[in-house]
């Protein structure tokens, strides 16, 4: 699928810029191919440079609405004229981070969450011409097996969002993180009311924060904690999926659960329908790396970083 974005003719340079993808659709940390076309009109036009970058919708750090953010940014030429009436194309091979969002899931676009490539041609300080074009980004399948572990568990995503901002003990290479909400499976109902599921991925595997709350009463009472697991990519087609998130859950929700004063609703999860090892076994074959059990709040709850 070949699609192509095309910006106005400049009235004031003459210049036109398209930008046309080879395929649409990728994955993180593969290279997006495709090519940018320069048309003048009636004068050369002389351009500084070309850049690509990655836009997105993302919340902010102080809570206000979604707004335009460029994450990824890589120049793919420099300085060189466009003659009058001629046209310059320029080939470009974008890599795309570990980090890039994923906006599909199971051939279903992520609850409004679009990635755009924006070309941005400079032919002076003050004026910049862009194009921009749709990006597809599927999940890796170490992403894939673990959200559809967590559908088949019984988890329904109610939410998918961007934020801006860096989370604490976790190495980010991209401004932006990307929170996936999710209505929580009755197995695990009771200790927690609302899961929200971070990943990080590079080049050697994933990191899941599992961020779990539990609303104690209408007047806003709450707990909160978070749990951090890694999985390496390597060997990811004979792992056992629905066994490794369910083990994390259960670890994450038990810590959650022994954290909090309130012992009425805070028993541990003893069984699972899912697996067929003791629980009280170690969670295996993911490992915790820790996190943080918060402690009871008014209002906004109470959460330390990781």
């Amino acid at each position: 699928m070949r699609l192509t974005g095309v910006s106005a003719e400049s009235a004031w340079t003459g210049l036109s810029v398209s930008t046309t993808l080879t395929s649409a659709s990728t994955r993180p940390g593969l290279r997006l191919p495709g090519r940018v076309t320069l048309a003048a009109a009636g004068e050369d036009v002389p351009v500084r440079h070309i850049r690509l970058g990655l836009v997105a919708q993302a919340e902010p750090e102080e809570p206000s609405s979604p707004r335009l953010v460029q994450y990824h940014q890589v120049p793919i030429a420099g300085r060189f004229v466009v003659p009058a009436g001629r046209r310059r194309a320029v080939d470009f091979a974008l890599p795309l981070p570990w980090e890039t969002p994923v906006t599909i899931f199971g051939g279903v676009p992520l609850m409004g969450l679009r990635t755009g490539l924006r070309t941005e041609v400079s032919v002076d300080p003050d004026l910049d011409q862009g194009a921009m074009v749709p990006v597809f980004v599927h999940p890796l399948p170490t992403q894939q097996h673990i959200l559809a572990a967590l559908e088949t568990l019984g988890f329904v995503m109610r939410q998918a969002g961007l934020q801006q901002g860096r989370l604490p003990g976790v190495e980010q290479t991209l401004p932006v993180y990307q929170r996936l909400g999710y209505w929580v499976a009755p197995l695990y109902a009771g200790p927690i009311t609302e899961l929200e599921v971070i990943l990080v991925t590079n080049a050697a595997g994933v990191e899941m924060l599992l961020w779990m709350d539990r609303r104690l009463s209408l007047a806003g009472v709450t707990h909160q904690s978070i749990s951090r697991f890694r999985v390496w990519h390597a060997g990811q087609e004979r792992r056992d999926w629905v066994a490794t998130v369910d083990g994390w859950l259960r670890h994450a929700i038990n810590r959650h659960a022994a954290a909090v004063s309130h012992a009425d609703w805070s028993a541990t999860i003893r069984e699972s329908a899912h697996v067929s090892r003791h629980p009280d076994e170690p969670v295996a074959p993911g490992y915790g790396l820790g996190g943080t059990a918060g402690s009871g709040g008014i209002g906004g709850g109470g959460s330390d970083g990781t």
